[in-house]
């Protein structure tokens, strides 16, 4: 028996929590052997599938140069590389002149890297810069100087143990601000590094410190580069602290946190520009002068004015100023949504035209403060990400570029929107896509993917990958259940603490749809995703393992109650506000019910292919192991239940492209080889 804060349990698999116990370890090495001899099993299969991906991605190639100040900046891959490499240039014809930082080198030695900042100082001269080689998140920070002659070299300032969480220069390139979280891997503090100064000999100075475990800790500059702000939030409060980047005012708070009000600021002029759900469910947007702002909101209406109101069900992502425009990111009919104001009253309100198919629409780079165009993407699960400049009043666009497809006919691919009836009577938002050539008669194989958590909207996106299954026969669906931001605030909170059962009833919802209107056949539907949509994947699987022939579950969290039991996890205080604290009713009784490590009985469960990283410090090494542990135990179906742990990487997998892809292939494999 394992004793919980909530009372004793029988957890057979509770000593897979000290991931440090050298017998876990071999433990895992097993299981990774175990999952080595299964896709090794499909070796040519896998093969095949990462030829098919390789093919289909152009390896030498350069992204888009952008003008930032006096330099174009761009980045490029090589085949052979895995990894992209930096640069700059005069002009944006020869935006390559000057290689700044090539990821393949300081990658070299290590099984895994991620470039975490890449954030130029103000005049250009320098580059702050950081890594990841572990996959645990804690990055060393560095500074790299540039000379004259297009030299350079990293300084003697080297900061390790610093968090992801943004990075922000002075104005006068003398310093440089950074997060650094706390043992639970919460970001929680802001520090001044002096360029120059050495952080060990202790000259770094802490500028702000959030002990309130549910808050976490961002720090970046507004596009202006007159101000720089520390931003502190829960998962249902903020507040935003602001400094000029000059350095002559302290750090004060826009508005004190108020408990359900969350805030975000920009720098617009002569005036901030807020984004709030004070008095707007969906958020609404206010501006008032700089000089009048500070410690006015919520307290002095007659202060604020407001610039765009609420429209219920159409949530306010966030606003992005420029000098003479604002672009709103919303969400609107469970579709993403690009819309510009501007500071000439006088010119009409208008948002970025793309069609009524399902879609993605995303700012892209846009440092330039006084830009007359904006620069976005857009993708779906049939168009590869495809870039424009588009001029901001006469809504005249340029084409700059369409990630290359080689091998690939685009138009041998269909997408649509249908909307599936959950057990409740709500009406569920799905996107699917498949070949021209498969017929939706019930016949047909499918992979239904979902996340629904942290408000997070799920566009469609395309993925080179994805059409080796559409090219035999896979029809690929895409779920918005509630616990997401698709259709407003209110489809999040439907979906999370004692509503959370709503998004599992949503994707099951979803996946009858499927087979009730013919698009995928009884019996051949799969259903994937990471994470938070990792526990979706169980919870699913475990309600209704009938539903589904296979299950993907990457960096599942899965033993849901007794990791929310214990608040010296990392990351748990935060998370009680968006699952709830079991160690108390109602959550204790609501969580227990839809948990899958807890719900894992005797059952005819679908084959499961579960990944996990021995570095992550978001999902623990040891739920997915324990979980893959009771299914194997308690399965009567003699489906394959395969687990992977990638032992030098973290909640993100492997970074390298090549493995990556290699990573997605055994991926595929496994579909195709269970469904």
């Amino acid at each position: 028996m394992w004793e919980r804060p909530t009372g004793p349990v029988d957890d057979p698999y509770a000593w897979m929590r000290v991931t440090d116990d050298p017998a876990f370890v071999e433990y895992l090495l097993a299981e990774n052997a175990y999952a080595d001899t299964f896709f090794g099993a499909h070796r040519d299969l896998v093969e095949t599938l990462f030829q098919e991906i390789r093919s289909r991605v152009q390896e030498t190639d350069m992204s888009t140069p952008v003008r930032n100040g006096d330099w174009w900046y761009v980045s490029s891959t090589e085949e052979g590389h895995s990894y992209p490499r930096h640069h700059r240039g005069p002009t944006r014809d020869d935006a390559t002149a000057t290689l700044l930082l090539d990821e393949n080198v300081e990658a070299e030695g290590f099984e895994y890297f991620d470039l975490g900042a890449f954030d130029a100082s103000h005049d250009h001269t320098a580059i702050a810069w950081s890594m990841d080689t572990a996959g645990d998140e804690r990055y060393t920070l560095r500074i790299r100087r540039f000379g004259a002659d297009g030299s350079f070299a990293d300084t003697a300032d080297v900061i390790d143990d610093v968090a992801n969480a943004g990075t922000a220069w002075s104005a006068d390139g003398r310093s440089l601000f950074y997060v650094r979280a706390d043992a639970q891997e919460r970001p929680f503090q802001v520090w001044r590094h002096t360029v120059g100064a050495a952080p060990a000999d202790g000259d770094d100075e802490l500028v702000f410190e959030e002990p309130d475990e549910r808050f976490y800790v961002a720090v970046g500059e507004t596009r202006s580069d007159e101000w720089i702000f520390v931003h502190v939030a829960s998962k249902t409060s903020s507040e935003v602290r602001m400094m000029p980047s000059d350095l002559s005012a302290p750090l004060r708070a826009v508005a004190a946190r108020r408990d359900g009000i969350e805030y975000y600021v920009d720098h617009w002029g002569d005036r901030f520009v807020v984004t709030t759900n004070d008095g707007a469910l969906d958020f609404r947007v206010l501006a008032a002068p700089v000089a009048d702002a500070f410690g006015t909101l919520g307290s002095a209406p007659d202060v604020w004015t407001e610039l765009v109101p609420q429209v219920p069900g159409h949530r306010i992502v966030g606003v992005e100023a420029f000098a003479d425009h604002l672009v709103v990111h919303e969400w609107a009919d469970a579709q993403p949504r690009l819309r510009m104001l501007f500071r000439d009253s006088s010119v009409p309100a208008r948002s970025v035209e793309l069609g009524p198919d399902p879609h993605d629409v995303e700012l892209s780079s846009n440092p330039e403060w006084t830009s007359d165009t904006i620069r976005f993407y857009t993708q779906s699960m049939t168009t590869p990400p495809t870039l424009y400049d588009e001029a901001v009043v006469t809504a005249e666009r340029e084409l700059l570029k369409r990630v290359p497809t080689p091998n690939v006919d685009l138009d041998a691919y269909r997408t649509q929107r249908t909307w599936a009836t959950s057990s409740d009577g709500t009406l569920v938002p799905l996107d699917f896509v498949h070949h021209a050539d498969t017929p939706l008669d019930g016949t047909a194989p499918g992979v239904i993917y979902g996340y629904g958590a942290y408000e997070a909207s799920l566009p469609p996106w395309f993925s080179v990958a994805r059409l080796s299954l559409l090219d035999r026969g896979f029809v690929f669906a895409l779920a918005h259940p509630r616990g997401g931001g698709e259709l407003g605030r209110q489809w999040y909170f439907d979906g999370k603490l004692e509503a959370k059962q709503h998004t599992f009833d949503d994707v099951i919802g979803c996946a009858e749809h499927l087979i009730a209107s013919g698009v995928v056949a009884a019996g051949r539907l799969a259903v994937r995703g990471g994470s938070a949509g990792g526990l979706l994947v169980g919870a699913c699987i475990t309600q209704r393992p009938d539903l589904f022939a296979g299950a993907i579950a990457e960096v599942p969290f899965v033993d849901i109650v007794s990791t929310m039991s214990d608040p010296s996890l990392p990351l748990t205080v935060t998370e009680w506000e968006e699952w709830g604290d079991p160690r108390s009713e109602p959550f204790a009784s609501v969580m227990a019910a839809y948990s899958p490590y807890d719900n894992t009985v005797e059952a005819d469960y679908p084959a499961v292919y579960a990944t996990a990283g021995l570095n992550d410090p978001r999902v623990s090494v040891h739920e997915p192991a324990k979980w893959v542990a009771r299914l194997r135990a308690a399965t009567t179906s003699g489906r394959p239940i395969v687990l992977r742990t990638e032992l030098g990487a973290g909640h993100g997998g492997p970074t390298g492209r090549y493995e990556a892809w290699r990573d997605e292939a055994r991926t595929l494999a496994f579909l195709l080889t269970t469904v």
